[in-house]
């Protein structure tokens, strides 16, 4: 109230002067707290309808107090949508871009032929200009903030920390776009047909220059295990296939329930292997945020049509695969074929001269450094990890059985975790010492 007071005296009871009065007075008090450390604060998150578009964002505050307050909440919470509403944004702030791409562009404006045509002594100034245009329009603090235009993104953040009276400010942001840089498949299913019908013909030959009398001797000589309606209910729902595959997996595994499972999940994956040659372009963008908004994960899976993408079975599968990684400590990527290889090959290096590898027999040192590699790299691979629903198989066999189940490949594109604060020193107050610098002593 009395800032209200003071604005309209200082203005000259003008309104609109005295909000402006107001706006610059908080924007120095936001200024005065940009030095303090910001380390706690909250993991936001925002996907658009139909998932095909997905944002996390870090926002830091000073204190856990703040950060669990619904004006925090609700700045987090726009901020993930500001991300996903603006197309060019790539980082934060105009100091987050890359000095030498700056400079590699800069030689290439001064070069340009409309550069060349105006006067030296402000070709430099001409080009810092469209330099600081190019920069500012990637950033996101200098973007028009979409709930008030007359706001940038940046005075958004400085309003709300004269409100608060803590520093905010955003720390970093992830974006998928669905399929971004995939290539979709063009149907042309006149030439799958004739594959399709090519592939049977060659496997009727090969059938037919089989000797067809052992196969019917080897068919005729295995039993006919008796397969009641209870055991395959049973075993249906134990693991989603179809009734038909359910009997025939009792049958092949002579009727034990936990063979037949394994039968049905290696034929599960064996159709999910076939698929894998198959361009998956389309999919879903998931999301998971553990309790207390301190731990936040970005995920992309892909499967090959929009029907698929749109059914609860995938929409689960994305789900718990998000929760999967927010579950996983270790993950880095999400297969083995994604590390490295420099950094595999540096370490063999360190490992072959360890000191306990040394005293091997120098036959077996390679295989043991391999087998240290493999055990390395499938530690932080997503899907070699054990799935957090049932440990009884890793990321890989769900993926598989889903895709088995569902017809279609699908495949883990890619994915994000932000744990609050990783990083970042967190403020150690010393009072006596605050108060001394306050009173001068």
């Amino acid at each position: 109230m009395m800032d209200c007071k003071k604005a309209l005296q200082e203005s000259g009871g003008d309104m609109e002067e005295a909000i402006v009065w107001l706006r610059k007075k908080g924007m120095a008090s936001a200024d005065k707290k940009a030095s303090r450390i910001a380390a706690d604060g909250a993991i936001g998150q925002y996907i658009h309808a139909g998932s095909r578009l997905g944002v996390l964002v870090e926002v830091n505050c000073e204190t856990d107090f703040v950060a669990r307050g619904d004006k925090f909440k609700e700045l987090v919470q726009n901020l993930a949508m500001q991300v996903a509403a603006c197309i060019d944004v790539e980082y934060v702030s105009p100091d987050d871009v890359d000095p030498a791409m700056v400079e590699a562009e800069r030689e290439v404006q001064m070069k340009m032929e409309d550069m060349l045509s105006k006067p030296e002594n402000i070709r430099a100034k001409i080009v810092q200009g469209r330099l600081d245009k190019m920069v500012n329009e990637k950033a996101l603090l200098k973007q028009a903030f979409i709930k008030d235009t007359q706001l940038t993104v940046e005075d958004y953040i400085k309003e709300a920390v004269a409100g608060i009276g803590e520093k905010i400010s955003i720390r970093r942001f992830v974006k998928f776009n669905l399929g971004e840089g995939m290539e979709k498949r063009n149907e042309d299913f006149a030439a799958e047909v004739e594959a399709q019908t090519q592939a049977l013909a060659a496997k009727a030959a090969e059938k037919k220059a089989e000797a067809p009398k052992e196969v019917e001797v080897a068919e005729a000589a295995k039993p006919v295990v008796a397969v009641s309606a209870k055991q395959v209910k049973e075993i249906r729902d134990k693991s989603g296939a179809g009734m038909m595959d359910c009997k025939k997996a009792l049958q092949e595994s002579g009727g034990d329930m936990e063979e037949a499972i394994v039968w049905l999940r290696k034929k599960g994956m064996a159709s999910a292997d076939k698929k894998a040659s198959r361009i998956a372009a389309d999919g879903a963008i998931g999301q998971y945020i553990h309790a207390g908004s301190r731990l936040g994960v970005l995920v992309e899976v892909n499967c090959e049509t929009d029907f698929v993408a749109r059914g609860d079975k995938f929409k689960e599968l994305v789900q718990n695969l998000a929760m999967q990684v927010a579950a996983c400590i270790d993950v880095e990527y999400v297969s083995p074929d994604d590390v490295d290889p420099a950094m595999v090959e540096a370490e063999r290096e360190v490992q072959m001269k360890m000191e306990d590898m040394l005293s091997k027999p120098e036959n077996i040192r390679a295989k043991i450094v391999q087998g240290r590699l493999d055990k390395m790299v499938n530690e932080k691979a997503l899907l070699k990890q054990d799935y957090i629903k049932d440990p009884s198989k890793t990321v890989d066999d769900l993926v598989k059985e889903i895709s088995a189940e569902l017809g279609e490949k699908i495949s883990i594109r890619r994915f994000q975790k932000y744990n609050l604060g990783e990083g970042l020193e967190k403020k150690v107050d010393d009072f006596a010492a605050e108060v001394a610098a306050q009173t001068g002593q």
